[in-house]
This record gives C-alpha cells, structure tokens and sequence, in this order.
C-alpha cells in the first residue's frame, strides 16, 4: 500500500529529494560566498588575477619615494619630481 503521494525514502523518491536538498545547500554556500564582505572579494580577486593588478611603482619613484621618506627630500622638490616622472602623489 502506498501513502501520500508516492514519493518516500525509498527509491528514486529519494535520491531525487536528498539532490534537491544538497543543490539547496551548495547555492546557499555559493551566494554567501559571492555576496560577502566586497574587500574581501576586491582582495582575493585581485589575487587571483580576475581583476587588473595596480601598476608597479618605477624603480625611480621607488628611490623618490625612500629619499622622501627619509628626509633627504623636500616636499615641494618631491612633488615637482613626481610631475616630471608623470606619476600621481601617493
């Protein structure tokens, strides 16, 4: 004798009710994942090369910014020097 409508914990009933619940669960984990914290996925999709990296600082603005830094430099003289290397303040 068969009750409800036909579909049990046995069978194709259910293999096709656990597949509904496990596809349930994994689009959960997929929106959780995709809809969290947008730092986090600003980082980890950079680092996963899915977004353009930030350009590398030139070996000259490198050496502009250390002397800047450790005082070798004035601030008027190194701003003018960023102009003339065509790079944007920090």
């Amino acid at each position: 004798m068969m009750w409800g409508n036909g579909f049990n914990m046995q069978g194709w009933g259910g293999i096709l009710g656990l597949s509904v619940a496990a596809g349930v669960v994994l689009l959960v984990i997929w929106a959780v994942r995709s809809f969290g914290s947008r730092s986090r996925r600003d980082a980890s999709a950079e680092d996963a090369g899915i977004l353009p990296a930030r350009p590398a600082k030139s070996v000259a603005r490198q050496a502009l910014d250390e002397r800047y830094a450790n005082g070798e430099v004035p601030t008027e003289q190194y701003q003018e020097r960023l102009s003339v290397l065509g790079e944007s303040k920090p």
